[in-house]
């Protein structure tokens, strides 16, 4: 049955709601004793170590074509021996942190809700309030702390093989040297270029830990629920990752010039 329209916005707003109350409060225990600490470990090995592959092999061949691409365009200005800039900017300020959030949404987001929703209609999260163990400190708060920390490292080590796959193609294919590639890379790069590629995957891993877990704590239904909250939790957190880099890339060209 169809909700009507003002009922179907209650609904939506009541969502917003949940997930910001839940999101305050997987922060807040942060300043709450006791802190998980064997959990936060055990969600940084499961994130970063388990993502580690799939975020190299997207950062390289990203880096790689994308030298590729942009040197056969260049070349028709005379601009070919610029292409380490334009691979360097693009890897730090958009593609590397962008690509590395999208790869870890979609690995670990669903990961996320898919183990909660199990958790949920199979009753352990009750079980756990019953035993007077704080479900959103126990299970959300560590993998917040942890999705946060894992992906900034993970977007350092996409944007430097991003680097040196475009590096790769443009000394095999393009004959650009190695020297001349990774000099302009490098002094192209000005602070807020680093800084905006840093603060990206700050908010990006709070955007995947804190809509992974919402959609799995909320999950209704049984199995069918499960894998729907899954499809959800990747849909959602990939949109707000995207939408978010708009937003932190206005700001940051709004207050460095670049």
């Amino acid at each position: 049955m169809e909700l009507e329209p003002g009922a179907f916005v209650k609904e939506k707003i009541l969502r917003v709601q949940e997930y910001a109350l839940l999101s305050a409060a997987g922060v807040g225990n942060l300043f709450r004793r006791p802190l998980y600490v064997a959990d936060i470990f055990a969600q940084a090995d499961l994130i970063g170590i388990g993502s580690l592959p799939i975020v190299i092999l997207t950062g390289f061949f990203t880096g790689a074509v994308l030298a590729l691409q942009s040197a056969y365009t260049l070349s028709q200005f005379g601009a070919k021996s610029i292409t380490g800039e334009l691979v360097s900017l693009s890897m730090i300020r958009e593609l590397g942190p962008v690509l590395t959030g999208l790869m870890v949404s979609g690995r670990n987001a669903s990961g996320m809700a898919s183990e909660l929703g199990s958790m949920q209609v199979t009753e352990q999260i009750d079980a756990m309030r019953a035993l007077g163990t704080d479900p959103i400190k126990k299970l959300v708060t560590p993998r917040i702390v942890s999705t946060i920390v894992m992906l900034f490292f993970l977007t350092i080590v996409a944007d430097t093989v991003g680097i040196l796959g475009g590096g790769v193609v443009s000394a095999a294919m393009l004959g650009i040297g190695p020297s001349q590639y990774f000099h302009a890379s490098i002094d192209i790069l000005r602070y807020p270029d680093v800084l905006q590629g840093m603060v990206k995957p700050i908010f990006s891993g709070f955007i995947i830990a804190t809509i992974g877990c919402f959609y799995g704590m909320t999950t209704k239904g049984g199995t069918q629920g499960v894998g729907r909250s899954t499809t959800q939790a990747v849909v959602a957190s990939s949109v707000f990752i995207i939408a978010l880099d708009f937003i932190v890339s206005r700001f940051m060209i709004g207050a460095f010039g670049r």
